[in-house]
């Protein structure tokens, strides 16, 4: 059973993703005002292929909608998820 925490200490943190309470990836972030930057996408490579990044992806963007936010995707996952897919994300997206 797979569940993300988002642990935030100031303005820098991360999305956690765990699966059997193991720590399976993570997303570093940091949220100044309505921006909230993803620098960092990873998943542990036993934990790979088996769509965790994807898992991390949908957090981020929920999180940003729960809390009227804009996601900066500096991270080249998140970059380019969101440039294959503008309609599921334009509404998040920040484009600088």
């Amino acid at each position: 059973m797979e569940r993300t925490e988002i642990v935030l200490e100031g303005r820098k943190g991360e999305i956690q993703l765990f699966s059997d309470d193991q720590k399976a990836g993570k997303m570093d972030i940091s949220v100044i005002g309505k921006k909230l930057t993803v620098y960092h996408t990873e998943v542990s490579p036993e934990y790979e292929g088996q769509g965790f990044a994807k898992i991390l992806l949908e957090r981020l963007v929920s999180y940003a909608r729960e809390n009227d936010l804009k996601i900066v995707p500096l991270c080249p996952f998140v970059y380019a998820q969101f440039k294959h897919h503008p309609e599921e994300y334009n509404d998040v997206w920040l484009k600088e």
